[in-house]
């Protein structure tokens, strides 16, 4: 995600021995309050839309997922990874779906429930850390959805392989992702003032930084990580597109810092 620098506020620094998947969950739950976009449900009248087949979703910043991308929905099973805030997984209940959302965050698991009790759905939510093994059968789901997220974990191939482990065969998986360059920039998005990779957990100084400046546990990963890992976890790539951040002097210049993937379980 953007990384942009401001004053943290009174709450208190994390110790730099957390868990970072932990801190970054406190995070999450903060930014929600603060008003985070990531982190607002649709409203009644999106969801009736949807209903009606008037319905996008997001993987990326500004760009709309393709329709083609997309599996037959009705009765089909969805995960959600890290997909939580009552965004997608409404919009695809609303077309027929079955969904399960797993997210570390406990706002955004909240405000799945929200949507869905106001809608009168039924969603399974999970309050889960993605590094570790999801906790499905194999070949559970037709379809996961992955926007923008995994720049908040360290390691992504496992989360490709547990991906692929849990699709069935000609399963997709939709992601989100970030290819790192706005890591490298200051704030006016002007001056390269980082080297890559951006890793806190092997910079002191960075993860204090991270924390003063309420970026949360942030990651950049490679071409190589991202669709590398798919590639190795077993899936075919079959489309991708690139996004900007849809505001700032990146984006004025039209300069790619995201881009989404549609891979298939062989």
């Amino acid at each position: 995600m953007k990384i942009s620098e401001k004053e943290f506020g009174e709450q208190k620094e994390p110790s730099p021995k957390s868990k970072y998947t932990d801190v970054n969950s406190k995070f999450f739950d903060k930014w929600i309050d603060e008003g985070w976009e990531w982190g607002q449900p649709i409203s009644h009248e999106i969801f009736e839309k949807a209903k009606n087949n008037d319905w996008f979703v997001l993987l990326t910043p500004t760009k709309t997922v393709p329709k083609e991308w997309f599996c037959e929905m009705k009765d089909s099973e969805i995960l959600g990874l890290a997909s939580g805030g009552g965004q997608q997984m409404p919009i695809f209940t609303a077309l027929g779906a079955k969904c399960t959302v797993l997210d570390y965050s406990e706002k955004q698991i909240a405000s799945e429930m929200e949507v869905a009790e106001r809608e009168k759905y039924e969603i399974k939510t999970i309050r889960a850390d993605m590094t570790k093994p999801l906790p499905f059968e194999d070949d559970t789901f037709d379809l996961i959805f992955h926007p923008v997220s995994n720049c908040y974990i360290e390691d992504v191939l496992p989360v490709w392989k547990e991906c692929y482990r849990v699709l069935k065969k000609g399963g997709m998986l939709l992601a989100g992702l970030d290819n790192g360059i706005n890591f490298i920039f200051d704030d006016d998005e002007t001056t390269p003032v980082r080297k890559l990779p951006f890793n806190p957990l092997k910079d002191e100084q960075l993860y204090q930084f991270s924390i003063k400046n309420d970026w949360g546990i942030q990651f950049s990963h490679s071409i190589e990580e991202q669709i590398g890992g798919q590639l190795k976890a077993g899936f075919i790539l079959e489309d991708i597109y690139e996004d900007t951040n849809g505001s700032g002097k990146l984006h004025e210049l039209n300069v790619p810092t995201f881009f989404a993937t549609k891979a298939i379980k062989k």
